[in-house]
């Protein structure tokens, strides 16, 4: 949703450079968009999102705050062009290499998870701005030709998009708060994973034989780590959304 005040055309795709990057001269020297960018990127995943603000970033680059405005008029268009930055990671398939719709319509949606996992900043931002950025765009245009060649008709492919990608936010995301919350703990995931459950099978006002019922379904799950219990889980949960795709095109 965007912000109160804040209409479509504030985007920084849709209002170029801005009014000081690109528009005159005497921008400050040894700055760009590109290292600005790269540096709220590397300060977002090193700090978060609540601790960003243009006056750590100017202080990352050893220079004024003034100066990065010569470059962004506001700071919610530098997380516009950040949030595009990592889009720009995702490596769709070649629409002309061909190939079978289901692996590469997996194939996004892993590399979409690994995103979310790895920059858990992501995740607000993109309910947030437009995501109108050429790598979003990109993005968005071989998951729509995957999808096209599903066999899928035209008027049910963006529901098809979004009961894959809508799953692939939330799993990304509740993931990348888990591994996130694992950390500032200062424990690996499995140790996270173990000490937590450990603490709900002691309460008193956890019944026996829900932890009981929980342990075995995760048992029965496999897996040794953490990371191998959401791998399995996530690639079923894919199994049968492609499953369902597959049984609405039978339905013609």
């Amino acid at each position: 949703m965007a912000k109160a005040g804040q209409g479509p055309r504030s985007s920084v795709w849709l209002v170029g450079e801005g009014r000081r990057g690109g528009r005159r001269g005497g921008q400050p020297s040894g700055l760009d968009r590109e290292r600005i960018t790269e540096a709220t990127v590397r300060l977002l995943d090193a700090e978060g999102l609540a601790k960003f603000s243009m006056r750590r970033l100017a202080a990352e680059l050893d220079v004024t705050a003034m100066s990065v405005y010569w470059y962004v008029d506001t700071k919610d268009q530098l997380l516009e062009l950040a949030l595009d930055a990592v889009y720009g990671e995702l490596r769709p398939p070649d629409p002309e290499a061909g190939g079978d719709w289901r692996e590469q319509l997996r194939t996004l949606a892993r590399e979409n998870r690994a995103l979310l996992v790895r920059h858990p900043w992501l995740s607000p931002l993109a309910g947030t701005y437009l995501n109108i950025g050429p790598h979003s765009l990109a993005f968005s245009r071989a998951v729509q030709g995957v999808m096209r060649r599903s066999g899928l008709p035209v008027h049910r492919l963006t529901g098809a998009i979004s009961t894959v990608f809508q799953f692939v936010y939330g799993y990304g995301t509740i993931e990348g708060h888990l591994f996130a919350r694992a950390a500032g703990s200062g424990m690996s995931p499995d140790e996270y994973f173990q000490d937590s459950m450990n603490a709900v099978a002691e309460s008193p006002d956890t019944a026996p034989d829900v932890i009981a019922e929980s342990r075995a379904i995760m048992s029965a799950r496999g897996g040794d780590t953490v990371a191998e219990m959401l791998d399995r889980d996530f690639e079923f949960a894919l199994d049968l959304l492609i499953a369902g795709i597959e049984a609405m095109i039978d339905r013609g």
